[in-house]
């Protein structure tokens, strides 16, 4: 018997030669199928899930999700991280692709007008105009009511008794300065 194999012995018809092949143009880009993984064939698959008396269609992927969610509210380690990353690429897609809000420009008027603030004070018989002085710029001299300067002196905290300074600057600014009782004449 010879030391020689046969299938080299002969060629054979159907085949080409080493390094030669049938199409001339060879094998179209991308003709080839993606071969899907068996993951892949599983995320693709749906559950029937019953929760709070109904049922309803959840691909794989979301019964996954959801495991993940409920053991990193048990507190797993591995979980818990998933769930932070879930969060913050949400958060990294929101800020890339959320619509940015419109500037709204906010006026502010505030002009101060102390005629409004006196109207109040007169309605409200915290004040009356002092009949003795004439205002500035056109503006009446307002005066505290005895009955104001009485339930302040009370709300008064601390006990440091008031100086003659300002004992004087309350008696000028109230409308009978004789009616209260001021705590020096105790």
């Amino acid at each position: 018997m010879s030391n020689k194999s046969r299938s080299r012995s002969k060629a054979n018809p159907g085949w080409f030669t080493k390094g030669r092949s049938g199409n001339l143009k060879g094998r179209p880009r991308g003709s080839r199928a993606p071969e899907s993984s068996a993951l892949e064939v599983l995320m693709e698959k749906t559950l029937t899930v019953t929760n709070r008396g109904g049922t309803r269609e959840i691909t794989m992927e979301e019964a996954l999700q959801q495991r993940t969610y409920q053991d990193a509210l048990k507190g797993k380690r591995m979980a818990i991280r998933e769930v932070v990353k879930w969060i913050r690429e949400r958060d990294a897609w929101l800020a890339e692709h959320a619509p940015k809000p419109p500037r709204q420009e906010i006026t502010i008027r505030a002009a101060p007008d102390p005629d409004n603030a006196d109207a109040a004070l007169l309605l409200l018989g915290v004040a009356a105009p002092d009949q003795d002085r004439a205002g500035f710029s056109g503006r009446e001299l307002l005066l505290l009511e005895p009955w104001v300067v009485k339930a302040a002196l009370r709300r008064r905290r601390g006990g440091q008794r008031l100086t003659d300074r300002q004992l004087e600057e309350i008696r000028r600014c109230t409308r009978d300065p004789d009616s209260p009782r001021w705590e020096t004449d105790e």
